[in-house]
């Protein structure tokens, strides 16, 4: 295996969409970065896949031309009960519709045109350092050393990163899994839904390639009482809301297996440890319920991309760096978790959820109130 020792000034772990805006950014100020992602572009992921317009700016400044790649608008929401009622809804701001397959593959090309080096298919397999002395850098293609690192690999930790007794105590215990499929279905491209079912919603809407997203969150036991088959489970659970029944039964799928992710925790988790920075699902996530998961990773990435810079630029330490980062982080996100968190528990029971839906159907304002709180300002 070839080896390496190459220096560079910011090394970031993960190439999602966190990552890869942090990394143009940077770039784009004149630091070195490199980045190291486990995959290889494109790859798909489970996710939503809808970004609301907040984020249309700054991926433009990034230099992605959205304009020219005719992606659907989507500023329509419908929400559905299992028991059959369906809220419709006016979006406002509203959102867009790209695949990762799509976007991250994008993202790439732009950084390495800037000059990022992207280690793709490399796993980082340790970090040993500090801000004051930099860190040392072990992966599968051999050794880097730089003075910053920043952890953007999503919402499992890998098996280097220490957390604190404590740290563990706090994590939510309830685990989650999240399926995705892409379909061809009839459907108004310029539409989200998100339908209930007991203990769980799904998505869908329209991305790029004329697919269409389909993208579930559940819990851990109800595919354990399926007997942990996703089919079966979605027969004898997802299929008890007559909208997403229609929506299997009606659909082609792009591919006949569905990619499934398991262990999903949501919680608030922090901006940095031992010196490293983190951002995007590593620091913390939004229920999926809500949306924004994907402009909530980029706006942190303009927020650490700046913080960062002025530290490169000799304007303020490591720990002020840190400090000013987790403020202003906690400004911008901490009430869209709470929110989301909040949301959440309102959804995935069957009484309920229909209850409510019916309540915000007589309550067109509140229902606006709700969806702002999960939309943040351009930026």
């Amino acid at each position: 295996m070839e080896t390496s020792n190459e220096h560079f000034e910011c090394a970031i772990i993960g190439g999602g969409l966190a990552g890869i805006c942090l990394a143009i950014q940077l770039a784009d100020g004149g630091v070195s970065v490199v980045v190291f992602e486990k995959g290889k572009y494109p790859f798909h992921k489970v996710c939503g896949e809808y970004i609301s317009m907040e984020s249309w700016p700054f991926l433009e400044s990034l230099g992605l031309p959205l304009a020219d790649l005719a992606l659907p608008k989507i500023n329509s929401l419908g929400i559905s009960s299992d028991r059959g009622f369906l809220l419709n809804h006016n979006l406002g701001m509203g959102g867009f519709g790209i695949s990762r397959y799509s976007l991250d593959h994008y993202l790439c090309e732009i950084a390495l045109r800037k000059g990022v080096r992207v280690m793709q298919e490399c796993r980082v397999t340790d970090v040993q350092g500090s801000a004051a002395d930099g860190f040392q850098i072990r992966t599968s293609a051999g050794d880097f050393s730089s003075e910053v690192v920043c952890g953007s690999y999503g919402k499992y930790a890998p098996q280097f990163v220490r957390f604190s007794e404590s740290e563990r105590l706090n994590a939510d215990n309830q685990n989650y899994i999240g399926v995705k499929y892409h379909i061809k279905t009839d459907f108004p491209a310029n539409r989200i839904e998100l339908h209930n079912f007991s203990d769980g919603y799904c998505g869908i809407s329209k991305v790029d390639h004329d697919w269409y997203c389909l993208c579930y969150l559940t819990t851990a036991r109800n595919l354990l009482e399926n007997g942990k088959d996703v089919k079966q489970m979605e027969e004898a659970v997802l299929f008890k809301n007559p909208f997403l029944k229609k929506y299997f039964q009606n659909s082609k799928f792009v591919n006949a297996r569905p990619l499934v992710i398991s262990n999903v925790q949501f919680s608030k988790k922090q901006t940095d440890l031992s010196g490293i920075f983190l951002l995007g699902d590593a620091a913390g996530s939004i229920t999926p319920l809500c949306g924004n998961g994907m402009s909530m990773a980029m706006r942190a990435s303009k927020l650490l991309a700046g913080q960062l810079l002025h530290l490169f630029n000799g304007k303020q330490t490591h720990g002020q760096a840190a400090q000013n980062y987790r403020r202003e982080w906690n400004a911008v996100f901490g009430r869209r978790i709470r929110a989301g968190y909040h949301l959440q528990k309102l959804f995935g029971k069957s009484r309920t959820t229909d209850f409510a839906l019916k309540a915000l159907n007589k309550s067109p304002w509140l229902t606006s109130k709700l969806v702002a709180l999960t939309h943040g300002d351009v930026f």
